[in-house]
Formats: structure tokens, C-alpha cells, sequence
């Protein structure tokens, strides 16, 4: 059972879709764990929440108009082992958070989706949590279905609420062999 060692904070990674980028461009970034993930003392990182939030230009606005040029969509994935530049299926077990933004530009009209079944994964409850043993999570962004915007490029932020926890010899040993298992 993971007994909490701190109180919930947030841990945020900025990624930059560039403008002009061609159907099905994935980038990605890291969130760096090894200052709370420490092996002799069973530290992990429990997730509790990850939003995903899709901003474009200088101004960073939300105005999806300009972040694809026709209809298609932005995709984002977090993950604690690294993908490298493609995304992961939903059955990876590696999948921490998935997310869309489904963007209609002949309407004007933007959905936003939560793929993983929830993004919220209690209000505090550490038994409901995604635990890390790993010392990186990796955000994975892309553009589907049409090229970014010619002239301003797209900015996907992972913010992610999460609190360092003390596990069990026995639990953190089972999350590693399952992380382990899923590299595989």
C-alpha cells in the first residue's frame, strides 16, 4: 500500500508542434522524475490528474481556427516509458493520460476528448492513482488528418498533479516488473 510523502503539486512539460508540419508529425518531450523516483527507499510518483491543454501563436490563444489549416485533429499521450516519436495504443501499459482535440474548421467547432478512461484518477484517493517508478514520463504531441498552420505553431502542455509516495518492497518490485513487461 503507497503512504503519501508529500502533498499533491503539479509538474507541467511545454511541446511545440511546428507550423507548417505535415499530416501525422509527432514530437515529444520529458518530465524529469529522478529528484522524487529513488529505488533504495521504494519513492514513487503517484498521478493523480493530467489535462491536456492546446494553445497556438505568440498569444497563446485556444482559437482553433489557426491551429490546423483543414479538419482533422491534435492528439497528445503521456507515458512512462519512451515512445519515441509515435503513439502508443491504448492497451500499452505504459499509457499514463491520452487526449484529442477534434477540430472542425469548415464549423468552427473544437471537441475535447479524454481517450484514457479518466484523466482524473481520484481526488485523492491513493489506491485509484497511476504510480511511476520510472525517472521520466514523456509527452507526445501530434497533428491527424491535415498539416498545422502555416504560420504559427502549436504549443501542447501536459499538467500533471502528482505526489511523491512510499510504496511497499512488494509493490514497487510489481510496477517495475510490469513497466518492465511492457517494454517488451
Amino acid at each position: 500500500m503507497a503512504k503519501a510523502k508529500t502533498g499533491s503539486f503539479y509538474l507541467t512539460e511545454s511541446i511545440l508542434i511546428p507550423q507548417g508540419s505535415a499530416d501525422g508529425t509527432v514530437v515529444q518531450g520529458s518530465i524529469d522524475l529522478g529528484a522524487y523516483v529513488n529505488v533504495p527507499t521504494g519513492q514513487a510518483i503517484a498521478v493523480e490528474h493530467v489535462d491536456f491543454v492546446y494553445q497556438v501563436g505568440s498569444n497563446f490563444s485556444s482559437d482553433v481556427a489557426n491551429m490546423l489549416q483543414t479538419n482533422g485533429s491534435l492528439q497528445a499521450q503521456l507515458t512512462d516509458l519512451n515512445p519515441g516519436t509515435s503513439m502508443v495504443r491504448a492497451d500499452n501499459q505504459s499509457l499514463v493520460a491520452s487526449g484529442a482535440l477534434n477540430i472542425d474548421i469548415s464549423n468552427n467547432l473544437a471537441t475535447h476528448t479524454s481517450d484514457l478512461y479518466p484523466d482524473n484518477f481520484g481526488p485523492a484517493a491513493l489506491s485509484e492513482a497511476f504510480m511511476i517508478v520510472n525517472d521520466q514520463m514523456y509527452l507526445t504531441a501530434g497533428n491527424f488528418g491535415a498539416i498545422s498552420n502555416a504560420t504559427t505553431a502549436v504549443v501542447v502542455t501536459a499538467r500533471v498533479r502528482c505526489r511523491v509516495v512510499k510504496l511497499s518492497s512488494e509493490d514497487w518490485m510489481a510496477i517495475a516488473i510490469q513497466s518492465t513487461a511492457s517494454d517488451n
